[in-house]
């Protein structure tokens, strides 16, 4: 019996389930009366309190994937892209991976850092070298930073990672500082997770990597990873322990598409009906080469095209939630998944331990290969020639605004009154500190037009003058 609520994963993320899923999802995928009721569900809707959007559920969702029906799915990516309009506007959240540690005892199949790879350079940043690395990325206009570490009990406790962050949040360079650090570690205890919690961290991230936990297992055949039921229920002790943002993603490419996003969806929907508030971020990441490891080795790639369907599929099933995109993908990729949904990308990514402050990009300790190796100013730059604002916004954490607080504000819409003022003014630091001339130029002339489109007088004025204030060089880390 499929049970949402239930804290045992095997129960919420129930296997026949979602081979039913599947078999619905290919009976209805011609069914053009219920895919158009779907959509039509799928849909923002305008209310009194502002914009609404019902979302679908995982059998819904999946029907959409499986259609092929061209208009269809073109339809799909038109209402993706118009839900992550009415909730997140033209804005797209800028950040970084910093990786402290390569050092695991697991033994993944798709991962360079497994116990077994031995010619692979280990590497564990001392504290000095993780300031090293904060000032690197604070030079280049980073305020926002996921940190990523490697599972090892003895050389990455707990301890260390709370020490990290401690320094991460201690180093203040010329005008930079990291005001926010989410976290990418292993599976952990409610103990662990208050902790973090305590220190001050954003989002804690953890992908899946696959919901299917045959196959799971054969993945993860040695280390603490390869108990499927203590990493699938991790989010539901992070959100015991306080954490009340969690981040969910799956690696695509491990096991057929159709089944990890059926079961992402699932674990989304759980979140929701037991903590009441459902994971404020989702990524997306693809199998990508790295050393020691050959991505065609797993035979359940995907194309680009399919990629992009089921992030526009994912954005009309989840349409409050943040989505992720990093460097694996190349700036061609990265351009279609921006239309189809996705609200934030990482930018002059490196994956390698120490990797920031390399002149060239160091390979020898990359967890993956980076496909979109430009600055961070040619990305911003980028992202505003197509008429996006790049944010490097972190207010929400530090104003309180998280968990069903955050989730409440932007189901109404309503959290574009502090989301878009503050994107403009983060904008502005970017550039008065950190841009070259011509994106300053560009970035000015947007963020003026985009003064004009904050609803509210009162609020357009005091944006207007921090703004004004922050050219002066006036740096008091205004925000809504």
């Amino acid at each position: 019996m499929y049970d949402i609520k239930s804290p045992h994963a095997e129960e919420f993320i129930c296997h026949e389930e979602i081979l039913e899923t599947l078999r619905y999802a290919d009976e209805n995928k011609d069914n053009e009366e219920l895919i158009d009721q779907i959509l039509e569900k799928a849909r923002p809707k305008k209310t009194e309190k502002g914009v609404h959007c019902e979302g679908l559920t995982h059998r819904e969702a999946s029907v959409l994937l499986a259609c092929e029906i061209p208009e269809k799915v073109q339809k799909m990516y038109e209402i993706a892209e118009e839900i992550k309009l009415a909730f997140y506007g033209n804005r797209i959240v800028m950040f970084a991976p910093l990786y402290l540690s390569n050092y695991c005892v697991n033994g993944c199949l798709y991962c360079p850092y497994h116990l077994k790879n031995k010619h692979i350079a280990r590497k564990k940043l001392t504290q000095d070298e993780v300031r090293n690395e904060v000032i690197a990325l604070q030079d280049m206009g980073h305020k926002r930073l996921a940190i990523e570490a490697g599972e090892d009990p003895v050389k990455n406790p707990i301890e260390y990672i709370l020490e990290c962050i401690d320094t991460i949040y201690s180093v203040q360079h010329k005008n930079g500082a990291i005001r926010r650090v989410n976290v990418n570690i292993a599976a952990t205890t409610v103990e662990n997770y208050r902790k973090l919690k305590e220190a001050g961290i954003g989002t804690y991230i953890l992908f899946q990597e696959t919901y299917h936990k045959e196959s799971y297992e054969k993945l993860h055949p040695t280390g603490p990873k390869h108990n499927y039921t203590y990493h699938t229920e991790a989010m539901d002790r992070a959100m015991e322990g306080g954490i009340d943002d969690v981040g969910l993603g799956v690696l695509f490419g491990l096991e057929l598409y159709r089944y990890e996003f059926a079961g992402l969806l699932m674990h989304a929907e759980h979140l929701e009906a037991v903590h009441g508030v459902g994971p404020h971020t989702i990524s997306v990441p693809r199998v990508k080469r790295a050393d020691d490891i050959d991505p065609d080795v797993f035979d359940n790639g995907i194309s680009d095209d399919m990629f992009i369907k089921i992030i526009a599929c994912i954005r009309l099933a989840v349409p409050y939630t943040g989505m992720i995109i990093s460097t694996r993908e190349s700036e061609q990729v990265r351009e279609r998944a921006l239309r189809a949904g996705i609200s934030q990308i990482s930018g002059a990514s490196r994956t390698s331990v120490g990797g920031y402050t390399e002149e060239e990009r160091p390979h020898d300790t990359e967890q993956f290969d980076v496909s979109d190796q430009r600055t961070l100013d040619e990305v911003v730059h980028w992202l505003m020639d197509m008429g996006f604002i790049p944010s490097f916004c972190t207010a929400c954490y530090r104003e309180g605004r998280t968990g069903d607080r955050f989730m409440s504000l932007c189901k109404t819409g309503q959290i574009q009154n502090c989301c878009h003022p503050n994107a403009l003014m983060t904008l502005c630091e970017f550039l008065m500190d950190y841009a070259a001339e011509d994106t300053k130029r560009i970035g000015f002339d947007l963020i003026e037009r985009e003064l004009e489109k904050i609803p509210t007088e009162k609020t357009r004025e005091i944006a207007r003058s921090n703004i004004e204030q922050i050219k002066a060089s006036n740096r008091r880390d205004f925000r809504f």
